[in-house]
Parts: structure tokens; sequence; C-alpha cells
């Protein structure tokens, strides 16, 4: 048994620095690489794409990456762990064997996959056998919306990464697990430590979730002593560095830009938190209030002390479904009285849409630059403000309605208050909503698959 692992954080969203796994894989020494692409909406986003084309539905970025990287990492003997798989895993991993193999790779490579998150198809099996799905925050039962689902994903724990490692993958591709497990999977796997033993999967699952995000623990988005902060345009993304007994250090590669100190390790740990006595996974339930933080050197910080507790029986699933459309439109006014004319702007345009009987479910403004960010906190703006930018969003079930709305922004330009000095973004465009339903499944009803593919 190893005694460190070092689990590298490449990617903290779809969309995150294209070039940060690449510094992760040859800026220093790890032995994992693990990439979390997957957010909520991103799930239904994907699920359109593969309506659209049965062979998309995954993180494109994905491929193009690693091909970029694979011959290091095959000749390092660096693993993978990604949900870059989305809702349709197999053609994810279809693609990366195909460049595998173009690479020469054929016979050096295990690719793992972990499916049987994606619930969707069994929607209405479930309903029908009394599971209703109750979304956690209203109660309502999943019935209330069932016309309008895109997408259903229960969360899959760290178990099915352990087992694609066990049987030779070096790289595990899946659809929507934890971001946690990811890094937790790993560790478990090299450690040998036990499905039960709920400190350590604890002290995991807390190492995951710091490193989960990205650079956002070594610098990025860092409101203590932000403009101290080192050379953030040549950011180092975190490093997981875990010993057997549960104790790790969060680190980054010599060189690079950034910073990794008790604040920002701290600043990443409340995100997303929740309950700091329960942080519920599929692994384990975490206590953050046992997390001991250390310096323990420059750009490291130790971490140890944690406790957990044992699993819950429930899994959590994420759904999404349709909920009506919107529309934004902005316009910026200049100084004088640029707040003044942005009020009196939008007095306007409601009484024009009042006029035209267009009905929303909400029309919600905002005064960019006066107090858009913290709204009555931010008191009563200053006159001597140089520009404000009006934003006026409408949501609701009329397409027609929104799509009328679009066309009443532009002609206040002309019609309304004076000094408009951008009209940003040009007409604005309707939308489809899509909303987040959270609920919980028994455990007995999801059942995990790994399949081993060979390049």
């Amino acid at each position: 048994m190893k005694q460190k692992i070092r689990v590298a954080a490449g990617q903290g969203f779809w969309g995150d620095l294209l070039d940060a796994p690449v510094r992760q894989v040859e800026g220093g020494p790890i032995d994992y690489l693990m990439l979390d692409y997957l957010a909520e909406v991103t799930m239904s986003i994907m699920q359109k794409q593969k309506a659209r084309d049965p062979n998309a539905g995954y993180a494109r970025d994905f491929v193009p990456l690693m091909k970029r990287i694979l011959p290091t990492c095959v000749e390092r003997n660096i693993k993978v762990t990604a949900n870059a798989g989305g809702v349709n895993v197999r053609a994810c991993a279809d693609a990366v064997r195909e460049v595998a193999r173009e690479l020469g790779l054929a016979g050096k490579l295990k690719i793992g996959i972990v499916t049987g998150d994606d619930i969707l198809e069994r929607v209405d099996d479930l309903i029908g056998r009394g599971i209703e799905l109750r979304n956690m925050d209203t109660g309502e039962p999943l019935s209330s919306v069932r016309d309008r689902i895109q997408s259903a994903n229960a969360y899959l724990g760290a178990a099915p990464i352990v087992e694609a490692l066990k049987e030779g993958a070096q790289v595990v591709i899946t659809g929507r697990v934890t971001d946690t497990g990811l890094t937790l999977g790993p560790l478990m796997h090299e450690f040998g430590w036990a499905a039960d033993d709920w400190d350590k999967l604890a002290a995991g699952t807390i190492a995951g979730h710091i490193i989960e995000c990205g650079a956002q623990c070594s610098g990025g988005n860092c409101q203590y002593d932000w403009q101290n902060i080192p050379d953030m345009a040549n950011v180092g993304f975190p490093i997981a560095e875990a010993s057997p007994d549960a104790t790790f250090v969060i680190t980054k590669h010599d060189g690079t830009g950034g910073r990794v100190n008790v604040q920002s390790v701290k600043e990443q740990l409340v995100y997303e938190m929740g309950d700091p006595y329960e942080y519920i996974t599929p692994d384990c339930v975490a206590d953050f209030t046992t997390i001991h933080l250390a310096d323990d050197g420059a750009d490291r910080v130790r971490v140890f002390g944690i406790k957990g507790r044992s699993a819950t029986d429930s899994l959590k699933v994420s759904i999404s479904y349709s909920a009506g459309y919107k529309a934004v439109g902005t316009l910026v006014y200049a100084w004088p009285d640029a707040y003044a004319k942005a009020k009196a702007a939008d007095q306007i345009l409601r009484m024009r849409l009042d006029r035209l009987g267009l009905r929303f479910d909400q029309v919600l403004t905002e005064f960019v630059g006066a107090n858009a960010t913290h709204g009555i906190l931010a008191g009563e703006p200053s006159t001597d403000i140089a520009e404000v930018q009006l934003r006026v969003g409408v949501r609701g079930n009329d397409r027609a309605a929104i799509e009328r709305f679009t066309k009443e922004i532009a002609p206040l330009i002309l019609t309304g208050t004076p000094a408009v000095t951008g009209f940003a973004g040009g007409r604005p465009k309707v939308e489809e909503i899509v909303a987040y339903w959270p609920a919980l499944i028994p455990k007995s009803e999801i059942k995990s698959q790994v399949e081993i593919l060979d390049v």
C-alpha cells in the first residue's frame, strides 16, 4: 500500500480552464486526475443534446483533452476519474477509446464506465409503485410536473468507481456521481478503506469537497486578501495529498500562481455546505464541525481530525423540468441622473406592457451599478453615479407574451428617458426556463453498473 496518494483537480465545472488538466499532468507528480464536469442544469442540457443526436449527451471537451494527455498518463501511470459521461457514458467512452487507438495505446489502457444513475425512463414505473419523488423543498409529488421532466439522475457514490479501479481501469468515466466521489473513490481503492469506516470516508469526502471546484480553493474567487494573491493568470489547481490514516494536505504544483492557505480552504469548505453537522453523501455523513486545518508550509494546508457517521438509506435525485419561458432586456443610462432615468424608463416600460394586456408570472427589474448586487442593503444610490444598466426580465408560460416583451425594449431608446448609451446584446431572446427538482429515492431502487472496455 502506498503511503501517499496525490489526487489533482483538473476541472471544476464544464467550461473551466481548458489547459488546467494538462498543467496538472505535466507540472509535477500526481497519481490521479479528477475532472468534475457536471452541475444540476448540465444534465438537462446534455439530455437535450442526446435527443437531437444519439451520439451526444456528454462533455465534448473531455475527448480532445484525453487526446492531449493520455500518452503522458499512460507513461506515468496517472489514472483519471471523470463524470464527463453525462447522460451518454458509453458514447463518451467510445470516443475516448477511439482517440486512444489513434494514439497507439491499444492494449495499454482500460476504460471503466459507470452507469445506473439515469432514471428518466423509469419515472413512470417509480411513480406507479408509490415512489413519489417528492420535492425536498416543497413536498410536492413529482407527478405534478411529470409531463415537463427533461432529465432525472440519482447521485451515485464512490463504490462503483472503486470497483472500476479494482478491475484495472485507468480511466473511469461516469454519469451523475457525487463530485466528492471522484476523489473518495481513488482513496478507498488505494488505501483499502472499508465501506463502513465512516471517519475515513468522511475525510476522503471532505478532501473531494475541497478540490471539487478547482482553483476556488487555491486562490480563485477568494475574498480574503484577493489583491495580493500572486500570478492569478497562472493559477495552480489544487491537489489533495492523502495518507492511509485519512489525514491529507491541500497543495498545488510548485511554480504556479494562486495561493493555498487556511483561509482559501475555509472559503471553499463553506461552499454548498448545508448543515455542517450532516454533510450527506451516498457514502457517509461527514461532520464539518470536526475539521481541523493547519499551516503546513508554503501553499500547504494540513486537514485532519475529521469524523463521520453511517450513510443514509436514500440517494438524492436531481430532476430538471421545463418551467416556462423568460427574456431579459438591458439598456444603459448615463450621467447626469443615471439612476433616476433608469427608474423612470422602467415605469414607462411597465405601463406599456400593461396597456398591451401582457401578463407574466414575474417581472423583475434590476439597476446594475446602483443596487442589483446588494438590493435594499445598498441604500439609496448616489446621484453622482456615472452610468446605470437597466435590466428587466420577465418569465411566464405564455411564449407569445414573452416574445412581445422583447420588442418593447428598443423603442425606449427614442421614446423614453434620455441618455441611453448602450443597447447590450441586441433584442432580447426568449429562453426556456429549466427548473430544478431535488428528491430522494431509496438506495434499493438504484443499481449501478460497471463495465471495463479494452482499448
